[in-house]
């Protein structure tokens, strides 16, 4: 199974999701969510498999705050969305766990055990 793993290296959730990968042996390409921001292509394919929005959102993030987008969001259509996170890797929700029928923002180690059939 190829899965994709975007971080922040910096992230301590980041670090603890990325040990936990490694401690289950799963192989995976690895993503720094800045030099390599997820696509307009992804992100838009990531919402119509059915991500909401709101979950790709790096809502604690010190970006999110300094453009108001608690705010904005509200006003914004999906793909005025979709596009300003495309603009900056560090609006979006870390990490990301994408694989064959799955996307999974944040680490929620029973739901990444779900996805990849490891133990938790």
């Amino acid at each position: 199974m190829k899965v994709t793993f975007i971080e922040y290296p910096k992230c301590s959730t980041c670090q603890k999701a990325k040990k936990w990968l490694e401690e289950r042996e799963v192989a995976f390409e690895d993503r720094h969510i800045v030099e390599q921001n997820p696509t307009l292509e992804e992100l838009t394919a990531w919402a119509d498999a059915g991500v909401p929005l709101k979950r790709l959102w790096n809502t604690s993030g010190m970006k999110y705050r300094q453009l108001e987008l608690a705010r904005r969001l509200p006003e914004m259509s999906r793909e005025e969305q979709l596009r300003l996170l495309a603009t900056d890797g560090m609006l979006v929700k870390r990490p990301v766990l994408a694989g064959e029928g799955f996307v999974l923002t944040g680490f929620r180690p029973k739901e990444w055990a779900a996805a990849l059939g490891v133990a938790e």
